[in-house]
């Protein structure tokens, strides 16, 4: 009984220190004059950081008439879609991917070394993905907008 006791009296000192602990820093929070300007900087901030990143993860297709456009977004598209890979970021690793595959001359041969070189699921996700992103290259090449029929299948 004696133990029960303590352990329980234990537990009520330590909630009430605790609850003490957040109502002193709430207070010191709400009372400091400079808060909310810190809150609206931190969170712009915050908003300027993930537009960054939406923009460098989304990507531009280039001219297709101008080949060395084409190299520069194919060594761009695998650069950066290692780079978010080795990051854990696979959704978007695999959209880079994807877009170098499909700007590729030669994509059955990149399909193969992706193949022996990433995870089966991160492949498998890229083979899902392809397609869509074949029929956008294609649009965009052929300068319909629309979408186009693709034999990658």
């Amino acid at each position: 009984m004696i133990t029960k006791t303590v352990v329980g009296i234990a537990a009520g000192v330590c909630g009430t220190l605790f609850l003490g602990y957040c109502i002193y820093f709430d207070h010191k929070r709400r009372s400091d004059p400079l808060f909310k300007q810190k809150l609206k900087e931190r969170r712009l901030k915050s908003r300027k950081q993930q537009q960054n990143k939406e923009s460098t993860t989304k990507s531009q297709l280039p001219d297709f008439r101008d080949t060395a456009a084409v190299q520069k977004f194919f060594l761009e598209q695998v650069q950066l879609g290692e780079e978010l890979l080795a990051q854990g970021d696979f959704e978007n690793g695999v959209e880079h991917l994807t877009n170098a595959v499909a700007v590729c001359g030669q994509p059955q041969q990149l399909l193969q070394v992706l193949q022996q070189t990433l995870p089966v699921q991160v492949f498998q996700m890229l083979l899902q993905r392809l397609p869509i992103v074949s029929q956008q290259v294609a649009a965009s090449a052929s300068g319909t907008g629309g979408l186009v029929e693709d034999d990658l299948e």
